[in-house]
């Protein structure tokens, strides 16, 4: 029985927004906020074992500042940090 080998690609999904309505956020704050992350203790240890990028690249500081602009992603989930003006 001849093998074929499956090329599997993941699909990554368009940013969503993460609105922040202060200068900046740290990133282990802005995983529970997204919800990639169900409580400060997870994200520290996703974030520490290296599976967590901000704006592409692997990022272990729990503590990084994310400003407007910066981008989370884990696993197939992409978010946008953006300023929440409200007037």
């Amino acid at each position: 029985m001849e093998r074929k080998v499956i090329k599997v690609r993941a699909v990554v999904k368009s940013s969503e927004p993460l609105y922040i309505n202060t200068p900046f956020i740290k990133l282990d704050s802005a995983m529970k906020l997204s919800g990639l992350a169900d409580t400060g203790g997870m994200a520290k240890m996703l974030i520490e074992d290296g599976l967590v990028k901000v704006n592409g690249e692997i990022c272990t500081q729990r503590g990084k500042k994310l400003y407007p602009g910066d981008k989370i992603m884990f696993r197939n989930d992409v978010f946008e940090i953006v300023a929440d003006n409200e007037d």
